[in-house]
């Protein structure tokens, strides 16, 4: 007996629903949770201090998926993970800097600021100047730009950021926008 066109047609309807149904069970890579891939370490700059291949503020690492881990790449093919291959490139935020070194900056300050090596240094001529010909506005100004140079307050006039070492001690700003969570205050 044979089924009707019709009937053949909801059929393989059907089967094409299930099967775009399985595939779309299949997580990205780049949407693991964690223990599920692994990431290698950045390479760090020697002079920088700063990832290499850091673009526009962002680098990017190869993540490697756990054995037997079934994802989608980029192009939306369906992979299954030996743990050896790269599976993903994860991006992080890196920092612009353009040569001016975080300890100097504190070095000048700390025993040349009385004559505005600091300001001069960090591309303020006139506010260098402006130190020297007062003497680092009787020491009070050479010890007020000691702490703001101290706390990474003031910085580099071109807007770029100190080379510190990767793993040093680093000021984080933190910003409140659109993507922060907010938790909802309670009324007493």
């Amino acid at each position: 007996m044979a089924l009707p066109r019709e009937r053949w047609l909801s059929l393989l309807f059907l089967c094409l629903c299930f099967l775009n149904a399985i595939s779309v069970d299949v997580d990205k890579c780049d949407e693991l949770r964690l223990g599920q891939y692994i990431c290698d370490t950045p390479k760090i700059n020697d002079v920088t201090q700063e990832p290499e291949n850091c673009t526009n503020e962002i680098a990017f690492v190869p993540c490697l998926p756990a054995p037997n881990i079934t994802c989608r790449n980029y192009s939306g093919v369906v992979n299954t993970f030996s743990g050896k291959e790269v599976g993903f490139y994860k991006p992080f935020t890196c920092r612009n800097v353009t040569g001016y070194s975080y300890k100097v900056a504190v070095a000048l300050s700390l025993f040349l600021g009385w004559l505005g090596a600091d300001r001069f240094y960090l591309g303020y001529p006139a506010l260098g100047l402006l130190k020297f010909c007062t003497v680092g506005f009787c020491g009070i100004g050479s010890l007020i730009d000691f702490v703001l140079i101290s706390a990474q307050i003031v910085g580099p006039a071109d807007g770029s950021n100190y080379i510190i070492d990767y793993y040093g001690a680093r000021l984080t700003r933190l910003v409140i926008d659109n993507d922060t969570y907010r938790k909802t205050q309670m009324e007493l």
